[in-house]
């Protein structure tokens, strides 16, 4: 194999050294797996329900505040107790709504408001479970293979939202939406059992409980740092302007191509796995922010153009070239997060992260189900990318201290690397 060729590929350094690591990754793909399915199935069925595309979209309406709300508590919770039990009973509770959600379709008339109540406590859920799970990866990966663990994270992810999809969309086709939703319980079951063979993650001796100043105290270490203010509202102005999912049942409708649906949920991580499988050259990036701006730039540019053409196949290249950007953005994102943020800190901070990367598309469903339903569907997708990337360009102009950050010499980062040299010196040392 070319030396050139071997540069482009994953990094994986951060498989080797981190059984952890390992253990996350393949319980990770069982997850999103089972999650895809039903990401497809429940907007499918309340389409089929009401045939409204604000209907659809007020997912992200019921959605917001579970996720707010239980975001930033997640974060505070997640520097107070054992990471590893936040993670498992979090999953549990996501099972157990998967199955709330078999029991519903079974019926001889399924119901409305369950489908909604039940997107309302997965949001919950995933706003506790996602600071634990975050904040743990900084904790069980060095601090030089950050980027390195997110790109294969982001590539494990891509591997289920790929088959997750793909696969949904037959499901629910030829055997129902029960039987989509009847994967995603087993699948939840699964990453359970996994999930407990997790090396324990105790806060430390002097932890204090999650409260309202502890999360008060994050917030203010967050807009402290410039950088890290960038990493948040960049994507959620990207998500807010320009994610377009939601409606992608309608945009099928309308190219006369509703065998694409499954398509159009697969193809941004489509592009996303082309990036994560050549994405060993980031392993060598330090400029990170240039990587935020110009990924989520990247991705408006993509949806603005898939909203534009008429031809369902260019809408599918738009898309995968949209999901190549938003996982360059991300990768800059985790990296500056898990690089700069103290220990004593990164469980409240990660809750803020949730919010960061989780509301944009909340809104972002609400705001283009309801431009949907008044100017039509491409409207709603192409102007809201042309939005997204002028929202960057401002942002950037705003932030500049964003685009110069660089790993080797931002204080930050430096005193994060100490901090995580000094842990594992006592570690080995107590061992």
């Amino acid at each position: 194999m070319s030396t050139k060729l071997s540069a482009l590929l994953p990094d994986l350094a951060p498989w080797r050294s981190s059984s952890d690591f390992r253990l996350l990754w393949v319980q990770g793909i069982v997850t999103y797996f089972g999650s895809a399915m039903a990401m497809i199935a429940l907007p499918l069925q309340i389409k089929e329900l009401t045939g409204s595309p604000l209907a659809v979209g007020a997912m992200g309406a019921v959605e917001l505040v579970p996720l707010v709300v239980f975001g930033l508590y997640g974060g505070a919770l997640a520097d107070a107790v054992d990471r590893r039990k936040v993670i498992v009973w979090t999953e549990a509770g996501l099972g157990l709504l998967a199955l709330l959600l078999l029991l519903n379709s079974l019926l001889p008339d399924p119901m409305l408001w369950p489908l909604y109540v039940v997107a309302a406590g997965v949001s919950a859920l995933a706003g506790l479970q996602r600071p634990a799970l975050d904040s743990l990866l900084a904790r069980i990966v060095p601090h030089d293979q950050q980027t390195a663990a997110a790109a294969l994270n982001s590539l494990r992810w891509q591997i289920g939202s790929i088959a997750g999809p793909a696969l949904a969309g037959l499901v629910v086709a030829y055997a129902g939406q029960a039987s989509a939703y009847g994967v995603t319980v087993v699948c939840f079951a699964v990453s359970v059992l996994m999930c407990r063979r997790l090396t324990p993650a105790p806060a430390a001796h002097d932890a204090e409980k999650p409260s309202l100043r502890g999360i008060a105290e994050g917030a203010r270490y967050a807009w402290s740092r410039p950088v890290l203010l960038g990493t948040y509202v960049i994507d959620l102005a990207a998500m807010f302007f320009a994610f377009p999912n939601t409606i992608f049942p309608f945009l099928a409708d309308e190219l006369g191509a509703d065998w694409s649906l499954g398509l159009m949920y697969a193809a941004g991580s489509v592009g996303s796995l082309v990036l994560g499988l050549t994405s060993g050259w980031t392993s060598k990036v330090r400029r990170h922010g240039l990587l935020v701006a110009g990924g989520a730039a990247g991705w408006g540019l993509a949806i603005a153009a898939a909203g534009w053409f008429g031809n369902v196949w260019l809408v599918l290249l738009c898309l995968a070239f949209a999901g190549a950007g938003d996982m360059l953005s991300g990768l800059g994102r985790a990296t500056i997060w898990n690089q700069t943020i103290p220990e004593e800190l990164r469980g409240r901070l990660a809750g803020i992260e949730v919010l960061s990367y989780s509301v944009g598309p909340q809104l972002g469903q609400v705001r283009a189900g309801a431009m949907a339903g008044w100017t039509g569907t491409r409207t709603a997708v192409w102007t809201g990318g042309v939005a997204c990337v002028a929202s960057v360009g401002l942002l950037c102009l705003a932030l500049p201290k964003l685009l110069s950050y660089d790993s080797e010499t931002d204080e930050d980062s430096l005193r994060r690397r100490a901090q995580q040299e000094a842990t594992l010196r006592e570690t080995a040392e107590a061992a």
